[in-house]
Order: structure tokens, then sequence, then C-alpha cells
């Protein structure tokens, strides 16, 4: 049996190479990564809310036409120096505060689509010898403390793998991974089994894992037998499955709600609720809300 590590989670892998059909025309030259909710890109709430876990070295897994999100996170010279001639520092502030360290982003290429299992080894070689984090930065979490911050906090009293988990409609576990597990009910549950897009008939729960893993490096080992599952595709969640009963595994119902920004329906929703979260910005969504709600039959 694998031993367990006891290095603290200081990697973060982000898959970010998907062509975001789903937002076609918009992501047809723009990263889906890109897109903004409320006045910040996907990627960006992602990487914030790494940086508020500890995470320290970020390996983004791009594809072809992702230039933007490498932009995004460089300095903007003759940008920044407008702004600044213009006395305008607060602008100054938002377009360099978030930037993590010079060295601290590390880009691999995903060349092929082969899933997020695939994307996930790609980095294999970036990722360190201990624990890492995997973010997807599609699920977005409007939560007082980040989500992955709860889920390195529990990681550190229960060590192993965890994922991030949440309860969706039992007609809707053919979207998800599932898990199987003795104690549903709890905050950490026990994972026993892993369960790719089951249908709502053979769903062993209703406890569905979203973008957020800690994982145990031997996940490597599985990913890079390259075996396919549901779509053709080589799955992360089957990969996880071999690590049960090797290693520690539980899910985390974490705190906060959970935004799917790879539709447009969830995107929709996030910008409204982090706009209503945002004091500046609270009074004048309201008005709007109200404004189209009242033209509702």
């Amino acid at each position: 049996m694998a031993t367990t590590s006891t290095h603290q989670v200081r990697t973060a892998v982000l898959p970010v190479a998907g062509f975001g059909t789903r937002f076609l025309p918009a992501t047809k030259a723009m990263a889906k990564e890109m897109l903004t909710v409320v006045d910040k890109p996907l990627i960006q709430y992602a990487v914030e809310e790494a940086l508020a876990a500890g995470i320290e070295r970020f390996v983004l897994v791009t594809g072809r036409g992702k230039q933007a999100i490498e932009d995004h996170f460089d300095l903007a010279y003759e940008l920044t120096a407008t702004l600044k001639a213009r006395g305008k520092d607060a602008a100054v502030a938002e377009i360099t505060d978030f930037l993590p360290p010079p060295g601290a982003i590390h880009y691999v290429r995903q060349r092929e689509a082969l899933g997020l299992g695939h994307a996930v080894w790609c980095a294999r070689e970036l990722a360190g010898d201990g624990p890492f984090a995997v973010i997807s930065p599609d699920d977005l979490v409007l939560a007082e403390t980040p989500c992955l911050k709860q889920m390195v906090e529990a990681h550190a009293a229960l060590g192993g793998n965890l994922v991030g988990v949440m309860d969706v409609p039992r007609e809707q576990t053919d979207r998800y991974g599932i898990l199987s597990t003795p104690n549903e009910s709890d905050r950490t549950p026990t994972v026993e089994g892993l369960v790719e897009k089951p249908t709502p008939a053979e769903a062993p729960s209703t406890l569905s894992i979203i973008g957020r893993y800690i994982l145990m490096p031997e996940v490597f080992e599985a990913l890079g037998q390259h075996e396919r599952g549901a779509g053709n595709e080589i799955q992360l969640t089957d990969a996880m499955a071999k690590l049960i009963g090797r290693q520690p595994f539980h899910g985390l119902r974490f705190e906060g709600e959970r935004f799917d920004c790879g539709t447009k329906d969830g995107w929709l929703s996030a910008n409204i609720a982090f706009s209503l979260a945002d004091p500046d910005r609270r009074a004048a969504t309201e008005a709007t809300l109200r404004r189209f709600a009242a033209n509702l039959d």
C-alpha cells in the first residue's frame, strides 16, 4: 500500500486547453477561460483562489489559441505606463496585484484533445512528488472561504486524495463523476468507488465531483496507461478510482455555491451572483434585475 505524503499542497494544475464550443462564436478566436464574470476572466478567479490556498506553482495545460492567457499573466508595459501617466493608480493595481511572482506560472501543451485525465498527465513533469491540486476554471465557486483553501485545510487532516463534492439531482448524474460512499451525508465522505457519468438508475449516490481535486502523484501511474473511458477519452475519474484502497480517499462538501461556467446558463448565473456579492455593484445589479423581472409574464 502506498504511503500518504505529509507534504503541503504547493502546486496547482489548471487544464485550459479546451475549445469552449458551447460559447461559439465568442470563443472562436478567444480562449474560453478569458470569458469574464463581472470584470475578471475565469482563469484569474482560479489563480486567485489557488493563491489564497497557499499555492506557489501553477502549471497551465494549454493548447493552440491560448496566447491571451499567457499575456494576461504578464506585465502590460504600455498599458501600465499610460495608466500611471494619467494618475490612475487604482487601475494599475487592478492589472498587477493579482499576478503571481515571476517564474511561478509554467505552461505545457496538450497537443491532442484526449480528455481531462490526459491534460493532467501532461503536467506530470512539473507537478512535483507530493500532493497537488487540480482546478477547473469552468467551475467557479462563490464562497466566504475560497473552495481550494477549504480543501487544503481538510487535506492537512485527512491526507491522501480529496475531491470537492456537491449533491446533484439524480436525473443529472450522467453529467458528472459520482461517488460510491458509505457515509454520503458526512462533510468528508469516504470514497469507496468512483463512476464517470452513470445513468440515474446505476448511480451509486447523487454526490458529484466538481472541478476541485487534491491528488497524490501516484495518479500519474494510472494516467500513464492511457486507458480510454467514457466518451472514448482518458478520464481522470478512472485513474483516481485505481488509488482507492491504496491511499486515503475522501470527498469534501465545501461551503459555497458552485457555478458551471462551461454552460451559458451557469455563466449568466455566476455573473449575477458575483455582481450581487460586490458591495459596489449590488444596488445597480438589483435595479437591473427588477427592471427585467417587471417585464416577465
